[in-house]
């Protein structure tokens, strides 16, 4: 990378961390730090949901699948524009009207309000564990960035830099900070790949002519995904729309119920078609430099087998002449920093919120419990990177993290939202064993029916357990009414 490159990637990084510590200074209460006054707008909360939604996570791993299956990749991001217009209709306006009554901040709170304290508890555990693994896989995108644009940088110290960067910022800025940063660097990453790295990199490869006599027929169908794969992804992703932190969050920074709907719609859009496509076609002209032996120069021949994920990354770094190198890979910075801090955040509002201050009944000043905030994100922003140094795959690390998240929490919530139940016991089966069924069926490695996702079966694991518990709670009260 030369020298201006590096320069303008170092203002970029210092730009943010300037940001953070502008918003450090400014935020007076816990509301500010973690759910940002209560008073947003809807474009600032919709490009803050898609960015944090497609982070560095999906920019890296859409690169990979367009590399992989080609345009067919995108349809991973289409379960995220149904799920941002099925919650939009279904679920935002009943939230944003409870957490208006009952001032909340966390997720794992609507648990409460419907089943009770220790049903909340245990819903903060699942959900601060998930964003803990969502965040790795940030940092792990970061990483494969780094590595792969800076000649002699390997994954393991670019990850530690990564992961600093990300999580000094965070500590400093709270949610208020991620909100309106998240909207500078939706349109920032936007910008560098319309106007940028498309551009250039279609220029690079040699056009549709040689795309397309490169590359088979079916990286070029809409059809060219398993039925299981696409099964896996909507049972995997859309859900996460209904239990995910990082979305609560912004559902109750939101003014008004009108104000969220039309964030979570604005969200959809930019979910799919745009970033999808664009994200597989950059992977999709990936394939095509690595066959015709572009990466050559980076000591990769045509037939060589290399990590999908990285051959984007790699696609940047032979094209992009100097001056523009820095800005596209700020641009995908961006990106996996506006996920990583939304995660990381999600992660320590749980810990603290919803485990930290019931269980020790931490009573104390505001100043006080936003300093412990800061210390708690910036512990668990250390166990972040920890985690992602062992691990290898972005995609995996997040799908799995959602899945996790998704088999748990989802069949109760649907539970109360939509039946009204509150009966507690219910709740907390269906969170042990949707939860536990995922987490064993991964852990295992075991080979699954039809090739499904572990997700499904621990989402039918916690709906059997929720039916169960739900008829022997009937039987009993017949029982007893008799």
């Amino acid at each position: 990378m030369a020298t201006i490159d590096l320069l303008v990637f170092i203002a970029y990084m210092l730009g943010m961390l300037g940001v953070g510590y502008y918003f450090h200074l400014r935020n007076k209460s816990m509301d500010d730090y973690y759910v940002g006054g209560r008073n947003m707008g809807s474009l600032h909360i919709g490009l803050s949901v898609v960015a944090t939604d497609v982070g560095g996570g999906f920019s890296i791993g859409l690169g990979g699948l367009g590399f992989l299956i080609g345009i067919s990749g995108s349809w991973m991001l289409f379960t995220g524009l149904l799920g941002a217009w099925l919650s939009a209709v279904f679920l935002v306006p009943y939230i944003k009207e409870l957490s208006m009554k009952e001032n909340f901040f966390t997720f794992p709170e609507v648990f409460k309000y419907h089943y009770g304290a220790s049903a909340a508890m245990l819903a903060g555990i699942i959900s601060g564990i998930g964003y803990l693994g969502f965040t790795s896989s940030q940092f792990l995108a970061g990483a494969k960035l780094a590595s792969a644009a800076f000649v002699g940088l390997d994954i393991q110290t670019a990850l530690i830099i990564m992961g600093f960067i990300a999580v000094v910022y965070t500590v400093l800025g709270g949610i208020k900070a991620v909100i309106y940063t998240d909207t500078i660097q939706w349109l920032f990453l936007i910008s560098g790949l319309t106007l940028l790295a498309i551009p250039i990199a279609y220029n690079a490869v040699g056009g549709w002519e040689v795309i397309q006599a490169t590359l088979p027929d079916e990286m070029f169908s809409m059809t060219n995904l398993s039925w299981q794969m696409a099964v896996n992804w909507l049972v995997t992703i859309l859900p996460i729309w209904f239990v995910g932190m990082t979305l609560y969050q912004r559902i109750y920074a939101s003014k008004s119920v009108k104000s969220a709907k039309r964030a979570w719609y604005i969200a959809g859009l930019f979910e799919w078609p745009f970033m999808a496509f664009m994200g597989v076609a950059l992977g999709l002209m990936a394939r095509v430099a690595y066959l015709n032996g572009m990466f050559e120069v980076l000591g990769y021949s045509a037939t060589d087998a290399i990590d999908a994920e990285m051959g984007l990354p790699m696609l940047l770094r032979v094209i992009l002449p100097v001056g523009l190198m820095g800005l596209v890979l700020s641009a995908y910075f961006s990106a996996i920093l506006s996920t990583a801090d939304s995660c990381l955040m999600a992660s320590s509002s749980n810990i603290l919120h919803d485990l930290l201050q019931k269980i020790f009944n931490i009573n104390t000043s505001a100043n006080k419990l936003m300093l412990l905030s800061k210390l708690l994100t910036l512990f668990l922003g250390i166990v972040a990177v920890l985690i992602a140094l062992r691990l290898t795959e972005v995609l995996s690390l997040m799908l799995y993290s959602y899945a996790f998240m998704v088999s748990g929490l989802l069949v109760p919530l649907l539970a109360a939202v939509f039946f009204k139940h509150r009966d507690q016991m219910p709740a907390i089966v269906s969170m042990i064993a949707g939860g536990s069924t995922t987490i064993a069926l991964i852990a295992l490695d075991t080979t699954l029916p039809l090739g499904l996702d572990p997700n499904i079966f621990g989402i039918s694991a916690a709906t059997f357990a929720y039916l169960c518990a739900r008829l022997y709670i009937i039987y009993y009260k017949s029982i007893n009414n008799n």
